[in-house]
């Protein structure tokens, strides 16, 4: 039995999917059944709870082969990041109380650092609050995912594609969620370890490259264009986040444009993703037109 933690979401659920593809027994831990009704039909055990409550984590983790956990997004934190402290002092909690044999835990490029983060600090508090768990514990630094360019299906229609990343040439790495799952439950079903191991998971792709492959799935020509560090702000209001509370995105995609999610840090292994921005534009878009 594995502990799937966010399953209703697109990492979770990869992870959950690859598991069941081995035949393994899934649980999830979840605070909505009817939004996670789908995976009990496919034969996941429910626990109600959420990642707020150490004791339904506890609970969730008895008697488990290994436990996938993450942070759920938090694109306005507090500037003490305490949603993200709070998430990691239950997982603590309920991992010192019942310990599993190995834990799975999503991170980021970029969580090697202490400063200049943004949205990534919480990664990084993450893998600073883990390492005292006497667990086997892998930290996957996953690169930007591909699905936060699907806003592009629609936004490219007219033959441009506004990215954060500047210059748009330069490369940094991206991954899909589902490269994601497959890498954690290869981690959390293959050969033990010994201590932490920190897996780098991605390739290093550019706002181009993406755009490029955006357009073969459009039939289109589409170009990357940097938004200019001025209109930032504006445009991440208009992907919802409050007016005066875009600082921390900012400063992430800074830290990108700085290297932040360069392959190479030390001390880490790479595992390089299969899956294309090609081919998640294109799965997006076929479930549409289906």
């Amino acid at each position: 039995m594995y502990l799937v933690m966010g399953i209703t979401g697109n990492v979770g659920g990869a992870t959950a999917r690859h598991l069941l593809k081995q035949g393994k027994q899934v649980r999830a831990l979840v605070r909505n059944r009817e939004k996670a009704a789908k995976w009990a039909d496919l034969g996941v055990e429910l626990v109600d709870g959420d990642w707020n409550d150490a004791t339904a984590i506890a609970s969730a983790l008895k008697g488990v082969e290994g436990a996938f956990v993450m942070l759920p997004p938090v694109w306005a934190p507090s500037p003490d990041y305490r949603e993200a402290k709070g998430v990691i002092a239950n997982y603590v909690e309920a991992l010192t109380q019942v310990s599993s044999p190995r834990v799975v835990a999503l991170s980021s490029m970029g969580a090697n650092r202490t400063s200049g983060l943004g949205l990534i600090t919480a990664s990084s508090l993450l893998e600073q609050g883990f390492r005292s768990l006497p667990s086997q514990v892998a930290f996957v630094r996953a690169g930007g995912f591909y699905e936060n360019f699907l806003f592009g299906l629609q936004a490219a229609q007219g033959g441009t594609l506004p990215v954060f990343y500047n210059p748009t040439n330069r490369k940094s790495t991206m991954v899909a969620s589902d490269d994601i799952g497959a890498e954690v439950a290869k981690l959390l079903t293959g050969p033990a370890w010994s201590g932490h191991r920190f897996i780098e998971l991605g390739s290093m792709v550019s706002a181009d490259e993406v755009a490029e492959q955006l357009g073969e799935v459009l039939s289109l020509d589409v170009k990357a264009f940097a938004v200019p560090r001025a209109g930032w702000a504006e445009v991440f209001e208009q992907f919802g986040i409050p007016k005066g509370h875009t600082g921390p995105a900012e400063e992430l995609y800074e830290g990108v444009n700085e290297g932040l999610m360069d392959l190479g840090a030390a001390g880490t292994e790479h595992v390089a993703g299969t899956t294309s921005a090609r081919d998640v534009f294109a799965a997006a878009h076929n479930a549409v037109k289906a």
